[in-house]
């Protein structure tokens, strides 16, 4: 009762009245915010449940809704049935951010459940173009959990807010902290190798911003342990594979393209070999961006065979783990706007 006392006040609140999308956890004390959204005919996001299955589902209800339908939509059951993926590419542009809080200060200083999830949402809007620096973020929470905060307990990478809502009281926090202008990769809560295993999307993110040159270290990465030799061996490998392409006119994307590695010829036939299929892959893409993928993720095959006019593309390892870990690892990754397919190639899965 105390939390649909609190949703229902968000009405009050100028920054609602003139939000179009609106961005809503998908907590069950935070349902009434979404139905409050879905009956003004807003646009309503609610993330992924711990981000497993992308980023955003945007709620879409039926034609001609009526009240019941609409309440069904704000819950959790309602987000899978009238939902529509919204990922990185998405054209989102967010008006306002609901989350929940564990505990929360007068002073906009926000404390979540530990995980950094709400963090991480933020900074990955922030990322796509989804919400800009005056975005206002609104939580909800029982008059208890309005608590002194020391503000030596924040993070760079915490989310601050700029209003409270409690069953009794509108707070507007007036927080002159700067809110995560992105995901501080050696800085955020938790996030290692086992989180981006666990979210597909965090590996897209990751990669791209690589690609742009930003530091990307992550907790459980030591870059002072890497060697000069190796870091050099690394640079000429990237340098050879950004020459000219016209030695290796294949690897355009209508035209088939085989590679091998020279250092293991005797791999071919020795009966051991795993095959992984890469298909969904756009028609923009050219193998040599998927290259630059695996090597990120420190699964290159020994032999990539690039079939681009047919979306796809087959690696060949050296055994079976080897091929697992690299379909573990490159399960969700989007390159060129599309998430790719990656699994065991059919040949590999009859066997087993």
């Amino acid at each position: 009762q105390g939390s649909l006392q609190a949703c229902s006040s968000i009405q009050e609140l100028d920054v609602f009245s003139r939000a179009r999308e609106v961005k809503v956890d998908p907590d069950k004390p935070l349902e009434g915010v979404r139905l409050a959204a879905l009956q003004a005919r807003k646009t309503l996001l609610v993330p992924t449940p711990r981000l497993r299955t992308g980023l955003f589902n945007r709620i879409v209800p039926p034609p001609g809704a009526t009240k019941e339908i609409l309440r069904i939509c704000a819950t959790s059951q309602g987000i899978k049935d009238y939902s529509v993926p919204v990922g990185l590419d998405g054209r989102a542009r967010v008006d306002l951010v609901v989350v929940g809080s564990v505990a929360v200060s007068e002073k906009g200083w926000r404390i979540g459940k530990g995980e950094g999830y709400a963090d991480m949402e933020y900074a990955m809007m922030v990322s796509m173009g989804a919400v800009q620096e005056d975005t206002p973020v609104v939580t909800i929470v029982h008059d208890c959990q309005v608590v002194d905060i020391e503000e030596e307990l924040l993070g760079d990478h915490d989310l601050t807010v700029d209003y409270i809502l409690t069953p009794t009281r509108i707070i507007k926090t007036n927080c002159k902290r700067p809110k995560p202008q992105g995901i501080i990769w050696h800085k955020a809560k938790a996030l290692g190798y086992e989180m981006l295993g666990k979210i597909p999307i965090l590996k897209t993110l990751r990669y791209r911003e690589k690609q742009m040159g930003k530091d990307v270290t992550l907790q459980d990465e030591h870059p002072h342990l890497a060697n000069t030799t190796r870091t050099a061996a690394l640079n000429k490998e990237m340098a050879e594979n950004t020459q000219p392409q016209a030695a290796t006119g294949s690897a355009q994307t209508g035209q088939h393209h085989v590679e091998s590695d020279p250092l293991n010829p005797r791999l071919e036939g020795s009966g051991t070999i795993t095959t992984v299929y890469v298909g969904n892959i756009p028609p923009s893409l050219r193998v040599s961006e998927l290259k630059c993928a695996l090597r990120e993720f420190h699964v290159t095959p020994f032999r990539l065979n690039w079939q681009g006019a047919q979306h796809r593309a087959f690696l060949d390892y050296k055994d079976q783990v080897t091929a697992e870990r690299a379909v573990s690892s490159l399960k969700g990754l989007s390159l060129g706007g599309n998430t790719l397919r990656v699994e065991l190639a059919k040949s590999q899965r009859n066997k087993g």
